[in-house]
């Protein structure tokens, strides 16, 4: 066979190398037909019993959850159940049997297809790739419907004892469980991003993946030999022996540069110069703080909490309740054992519904949503206030509020905070009345009006994702400017040295949370600028410490200032690739 490459978007890092194995294509093509008035409720509850069944199934997947399996897996379980759960899968698909008298498949499919119509509209990325799995719950009751066989592989491997590479259309965390304990190397599917389920769970089992290679599935045939290149997101199909040896020796080659970087968890993140540098993880759930543990993360230094809040529709009484985030927050506290916690608060609203139904608004990345969300639903805002108050009681905790932009914004949200310490005291509980509150740095006019947010808060934290997708102006996941999405901008690259060195000046603590802390091309260059605190995902974090290990400061800050007063393009990246070689 003619080898060939295919190119997607790289979302684990590694290198995999095995035979393909094709999963079945997604089940959502249905027969169509229309039933008769009398068959209406006997339709209704076949699609009821095949609900009831999923429900059953998700049950049963959640309780045999392993116990070394990421803690990812058991919320998306959960994030599927609660979809399922939902009114507008649970009750619209048999409104649309009993008016419009579809079939129970054909009712489904319709439902399904109309909810992933909505969730493509979504600017946000994360929210965006949502649908992915809506459409996966209706796969799952799809197939309850039908009775048709698992399409995950039973065999412990491949041919010939080789590792196993699964090609698919698209996976759901509850299936991947099924690959534990199996001769399952890496994964490659037509669909999906970097913040698509799959890869985010990808990433928590450190397996080479990746997503959004069109037509994988159809180009590549069962049993060829597969080569996955998850640091350029490459697929090699049918290499030849002289590819594959070259693959072979980078994959042991990653593998002994694994071992030494798995020396470095015990060892102080310190320059060569001797600046000490703290390392902290960014979290979704509770449960990550254990990865952020184990590798050697000196806090959590973001901690989102919309991850919460999602599944849920938008009548209070179905959002968290105190408790249940109080709970949260606390469990994370606790497994940080004393070091800190930073509780960004609900990054949500307008391009991140918490109602299935809700429609987006026209522009959402400028619209009503994170502080703004937040302030205008005070309520809701106090309830979140007050959990993090409480659990600030068990250890230590900073709160981070993001999108500020008005010095308004900043006192408003002060004055909630006065308010919700209030709240606690009247009832006699207790919290850390000093508990430290900062910004997120991502609106280039919370940049360029620094001192308003250092006269106001205790720390600040620059979101590079969204400050460099509002300083260039484009929608990062807008595929026909997302090649304009650039972090080594003349622009951005101002914005960030000069927040980073005002900070400085003020003596106000400073961290990157955004993905550029995470990216080891960038290490060196953000260290240049005087950054001493980077956060980023905990399987990013001893790569990281291995750059800052090997830096000299008194070499990289001169260089640095060059760069950042460069206009020229060309001369950036060069400059920057000198860094890393320094």
């Amino acid at each position: 066979m003619t080898s060939f490459t295919l190119h997607g978007i790289p979302v684990s890092r590694g290198i995999a190398i095995g035979r393909a194995h094709i999963l079945a294509p997604a089940a959502l093509d249905v027969q169509h037909y229309l039933i008769a008035d009398d068959q209406v409720e006997a339709e209704v509850a076949r699609l009821q019993d095949a609900i009831t069944l999923v429900h059953a199934e998700l049950q049963n997947i959640w309780n045999e959850l392993p116990a070394d399996a990421p803690a990812e897996l058991g919320a998306f379980i959960d994030v599927h159940a609660l979809i399922l759960s939902d009114p507008m899968i649970s009750e619209m698909p048999l409104d649309i049997i009993r008016s419009r008298y579809y079939n129970a498949e054909w009712a489904l499919v319709t439902q399904i297809e109309e909810l992933s119509a909505q969730f493509e509209e979504i600017e946000d990325t994360y929210l965006r790739e949502r649908k992915s799995d809506i459409q996966q719950v209706g796969e799952r009751v799809l197939k309850a419907l039908t009775g048709s066989a698992n399409i995950l592989p039973k065999g412990e491997g491949a041919e010939g004892g080789a590792s196993m590479i699964v090609v698919a259309h698209d996976i759901s965390p509850a299936d991947m469980l099924q690959f534990r304990n199996r001769a399952f190397s890496g994964f490659i599917t037509d669909v999906g991003g970097q913040n698509s389920h799959t890869a985010i769970v990808a990433r928590s089992l450190d397996i080479p993946a990746t997503v959004g290679v069109s037509n994988a599935s159809r180009l590549i045939d069962q049993g060829d030999w597969l080569i996955i290149d998850g640091d350029a997101g490459v697929v090699v199909v049918a290499p030849n022996s002289v590819v594959l040896d070259q693959y072979r020796e980078k994959q042991a080659r990653q593998m002994r540069e694994r071992k030494k970087l798995g020396k470095l968890k015990k060892m102080p993140s310190v320059t060569l110069d001797g600046t000490p540098i703290t390392l902290l993880a960014n979290i979704e759930f509770p449960d990550d703080c254990a990865h952020a543990m184990d590798a050697g993360a000196h806090g959590i230094g973001l901690f989102r909490s919309e991850f919460l809040f999602m599944g849920r529709t938008g009548h209070a009484n179905q959002l968290p309740s105190e408790d249940e985030q109080f709970e949260s927050y606390k469990k994370a506290v606790i497994a940080m054992k004393g070091r800190p916690v930073t509780i960004r608060t609900l990054d949500i609203g307008a391009d991140k519904p918490m109602d299935f139904a809700e429609q987006t608004a026209l522009n959402p990345a400028l619209g009503l949503r994170a502080i703004r969300f937040c302030l205008s639903e005070p309520q809701m805002f106090l309830t979140q206030l007050r959990a993090i108050l409480r659990a600030s009681a068990f250890g230590p905790i900073k709160l981070l509020v993001p999108m500020l932009a008005h010095a308004f914004e900043i006192d408003q949200t002060l004055l909630m905070i006065e308010q919700a310490k209030a709240q606690l005291r009247e009832q006699k509980i207790k919290f850390d009345a000093e508990l430290p509150v900062g910004a997120m740095i991502e609106i280039p006019a919370a940049a360029l009006s620094l001192p308003m947010f250092i006269k106001r808060l205790d720390f600040l934290s620059l979101g590079t994702n969204d400050l460099i997708q509002y300083a260039l102006a484009i929608d990062r996941v807008d595929h026909e400017v997302a090649h304009l999405y650039n972090p080594l901008h003349p622009a951005v690259l101002y914005l960030i040295s000069t927040t980073i060195a005002m900070a400085a000046k003020a003596g106000i603590p400073i961290s990157v949370c955004g993905e550029m802390a995470g990216d080891v091309q960038m290490t060196r260059l953000l260290l240049g600028m005087g950054l001493r605190e980077f956060s980023m995902h905990p399987s990013q974090l001893l790569a990281v410490k291995n750059e800052i290990l090997n830096s000299d400061l008194n070499a990289l800050t001169p260089l640095t200032r060059k760069i950042v007063r460069s206009f020229e393009q060309e001369e950036i990246i060069e400059a920057v690739e000198r860094l890393r070689v320094m």
